[in-house]
């Protein structure tokens, strides 16, 4: 896999993991990507024009959260799991 910069606004989050999110978590990885970046990819996988998120609820948040346009991530195939 190969890392890729995805735009925020193209990807879907679906319902049943939206409800897992914890406020708390997406506020202290806003701090750190403030001072340190973006550490870990996201998962995506290609759902038509758009990517349905895998893994990485808190870290798409904080990016949201701190007005980024893009986020780094990793397209994964689901269909293999």
């Amino acid at each position: 896999m190969k890392r890729e910069i995805f735009a925020v606004a193209d990807i879907y989050v679906p319902v049943k993991r939206r409800a897992t999110l914890e406020q708390k978590r997406v506020d202290e990885i806003a701090a750190s990507m403030l001072e340190q970046g973006q550490q870990m990819p996201i998962l995506v996988r290609p759902d038509g024009a758009r990517f349905v998120l895998v893994e990485g609820l808190h870290r798409l948040e904080a990016a949201k959260a701190l007005g980024e346009t893009t986020i780094v991530g990793y397209r994964v195939d689901a269909r293999k799991h």
